[in-house]
């Protein structure tokens, strides 16, 4: 096996909040997965699975080119990964990105990037059909590599990494215990959440004097397949995308997700959170006034729920002062300042 030293993606502060938690009626701390190099937590799994792919023994002397199917943060995360690493990152992105977007792949370092059907589904199986699938891995110098987006064990593995940060970062409690009370994020395939469930699973398995931690898992009206899912006890696909949240855009969660939100590991609760497009617009908002941080919707309704005194009883009904509530500030790219003009301007017009 291949030993790379090199990780593509770096510890984040985490800071507390003095006023988030004011308005939050409790002590909230942010994980700032913004500052990530791709500019969101995906760096993190995407960035483990590149490595792991890297320093499989059935990868010796090929030569690997990484192929990812999304036109967003998925994409950008994979680009900058593979290109720390030293090797190509090609990105079929649907013909509904942005401009912006597609230029930020490119930007980022992109040996291709190329438009192709109308939605990430016709995009990824185009993707498959022409670049992983029928592929000769004995004999070819050269072999391609699938990045999924969230469902693959190496993506949790390298977002759980956040986890032992924030336990290394936080104060330490007195009596012992993990340090967090509670863990807010947000929710599209469930890549971030199935990382935080599993590495605090692993974490209070080592612990006799655990206690519990309560995982706020957040998503918007219109991109809630979580919640589709939890209601159904099963997996569900939700018929459209109508959330201007487009990150959390999965139509179905990945099969773990569903798992680890009905039996998560002891010591761990897992709360189903669901906002509406303005909450997300106002957690974007107060991140930006409080903190002068920028990020998109799919952040900003984590933000949202984490520091609102109302939503977090809804869930936590024994919060105090001195509870501790994290919340993983994920980032993404998909924001400007003019969106969060545009924003704070429905906002005042009675958006809700």
């Amino acid at each position: 096996m291949v030993h790379i030293e090199k990780k593509p993606w770096v510890e984040t502060p985490l800071i507390e909040s003095a006023s988030l938690s004011k308005t939050a009626g409790c002590r909230v701390f942010l994980k700032l997965e913004l500052l990530q190099p791709s500019g969101s937590f995906k760096t993190r799994g995407i960035g483990n699975l590149i490595r792991n792919a890297l320093q499989d023994p059935a990868n010796a002397g090929k030569q690997l080119h990484f192929f990812s199917s999304s036109g967003g943060n998925a994409g950008l995360a994979a680009v900058h990964a593979a290109r720390d690493l030293g090797c190509p990152c090609t990105v079929i992105v649907p013909h509904s990105t942005k401009p912006m977007m597609i230029q930020k792949l490119w930007d980022a370092g992109a040996t291709d990037v190329s438009q192709h059907g109308d939605s990430w589904f016709e995009a990824d199986t185009y993707l498959r059909k022409t670049f992983i699938e029928g592929q000769d891995v004995e004999v070819a110098a050269t072999r391609n590599i699938y990045v999924p987006p969230f469902d693959h064990p190496d993506v949790w593995q390298g977002a759980a990494t956040m986890v032992d940060e924030i336990e290394r970062q936080m104060p330490v409690r007195e009596g012992g215990g993990f340090p967090a009370d509670v863990v807010v994020c947000s929710v599209g395939g469930g890549g971030l959440f199935n990382g935080i469930v599993e590495g605090l699973g692993q974490h209070m398995q080592s612990r006799p004097d655990r206690g519990k931690v309560r995982v706020l898992a957040v998503e918007t009206k219109g991109a809630d397949s979580l919640a589709l899912a939890l209601r159904e006890r099963g997996l569900k696909s939700l018929p459209a995308i109508t959330s201007l949240a487009t990150s959390l855009g999965a139509l179905q969660v990945a099969p773990q997700t569903l798992k680890n939100a009905l039996s998560p590991p002891a010591g761990v609760e897992v709360s189903s959170v669901v906002g509406s497009d303005a909450e997300a617009a106002r957690g974007s908002i107060r991140l930006a006034d409080e903190a002068r941080l920028q990020v998109e919707l799919a952040c900003g309704i984590s933000v949202e729920v984490g520091s609102s005194a109302a939503r977090l009883k809804e869930f936590v009904p024994d919060l105090t002062p001195e509870t501790r509530v994290v919340i993983i500030v994920c980032g993404g790219s998909n924001i400007t300042s003019e969106m969060l003009v545009q924003y704070r301007g429905k906002l005042q017009e009675g958006w809700s």
